[in-house]
């Protein structure tokens, strides 16, 4: 194949990419967020996703253990106690 035909890279690179919030130019760093805002995404403070999997009790984001719940919520459920508050 002759090197005019080679592969032409139409994405651009990772230098080039910008942070997908909006009104932000700092440079890309992970997830499409600059490094201020993937901070923020990985507490859960922006986006839609959530880095881990949480406990499906309203208000409570502990992390997904069993059935959608935490541990104290599951065992809880388990115990047949009535629900335990939603932890923070």
């Amino acid at each position: 194949m002759p090197e005019a035909e080679a592969k032409v890279k139409t994405t651009p690179s990772r230098q080039q990419k910008k942070c997908r919030k909006e009104g932000c130019k700092r440079p890309y760093r992970a997830k499409g967020y600059c490094n201020v805002h993937y901070r923020q995404w990985r507490r859960g403070e922006i986006g839609k996703k959530q880095r881990y999997k949480i406990c499906s009790k309203e208000g409570c984001r502990k992390p997904m253990v069993r059935w959608g719940l935490c541990q104290e919520h599951f065992e809880a459920d388990q115990k047949g106690a009535a629900a335990a508050p939603a932890a923070t």
